[in-house]
């Protein structure tokens, strides 16, 4: 690298190592192996829970869109959903004030996913009182 690219050694070095790890470690693979597989799970919660709307995403990308019945977004609801989980030990954020954006680590595994869906629904029934 020449200095106007990467104007530290240390930084260079760190970063090409991390390319190098999601390389071998075939992470980018294993980000979409492991989405297709959460993203019909997170549809399948939408049929017993009616604050969801919509699940979507890509990868380790995904969205979960919260409205109420009325078809309002479900914004006081997501936040408190955002809230619920994290004190269950599930990190997320909302965006959009009605879409839990939920972002797991690529090195993520499935038992992990499996966990943080769990969580995801206690906390969608703890804020609807069940």
């Amino acid at each position: 690298w020449s200095s106007d690219v990467c104007s530290s050694d240390l930084a260079c070095a760190a970063g090409l190592a991390t390319l190098d790890v999601i390389r071998d470690e075939r992470l980018v693979e294993h980000a979409a192996q492991l989405g297709e597989e959460t993203l019909p799970r997170l549809r399948e919660m939408k049929a017993r829970q009616p604050l969801i709307a919509d699940a979507r995403g890509r990868g380790l990308l995904m969205g979960v869109e919260l409205r109420r019945p009325d078809g309002t977004p479900a914004t006081d609801e997501a936040e408190a959903v955002m809230y619920r989980s994290l004190s269950l030990g599930l990190n997320f954020k909302v965006t959009m004030g009605n879409i839990l954006t939920l972002t797991p680590a690529l090195t993520s595994s499935r038992e992990e996913m499996g966990t943080a869906l769990g969580i995801l629904e206690t906390s969608l029934n703890d804020v609807r009182g069940h």
